[in-house]
């Protein structure tokens, strides 16, 4: 499969210089770059982005972490290999990616008091942030087709 056409980010210049800035910020957040990786990567699954799955996982792989932490992301409330840090996260991933399938707040006060309980203001910023920017590519890639593997992942 080939894309539609190429990112629209590496297309507008400026776009890219923005979106480096957000990522930079992130960075500064203190959250583990794994730990991103993860809701990075489970965002992209729910989202069914191809391309970045295929991105997140590779991350995931160079970065050390296990298969079956990998492979395990999307049943994560099953599986035994994630802390409660990592699982306050990926519950916050699903809700706010999920966010048009609630009927009350997009993000439930005990799951935000329980995020909030395993991160600080920064931390929070972080990942919300990751989850937001994910969200942001999984929806350019899905409209322009990126296919996994793509040369920019």
């Amino acid at each position: 499969m080939e894309a539609r056409m190429k990112n629209p980010a590496f297309v507008l210049p400026d776009a890219m210089k923005g979106i480096q800035t957000i990522y930079k910020a992130i960075y500064q957040g203190g959250v583990p770059q794994e730990l991103l990786e993860i809701v990075a990567l489970r965002a992209s699954q729910i989202n069914g982005c191809s391309a970045c799955v295929h991105a997140h996982v590779q991350n995931l792989k160079k970065s050390g972490e296990s298969d079956e932490r990998v492979g395990n992301v999307a049943a994560w409330r099953e599986a035994p290999y994630y802390s409660d840090i990592e699982r306050a996260a990926l519950e916050l991933t699903e809700a706010v990616t999920r966010i048009a399938d609630r009927s009350a707040d997009a993000v439930a006060d005990d799951l935000w008091d329980e995020a909030a309980d395993h991160f600080d203001e920064k931390q929070l910023s972080a990942i919300i942030l990751t989850i937001s920017m994910t969200n942001f590519f999984n929806r350019i890639n899905a409209t322009i087709k990126e296919p996994a593997g793509a040369s920019w992942a």
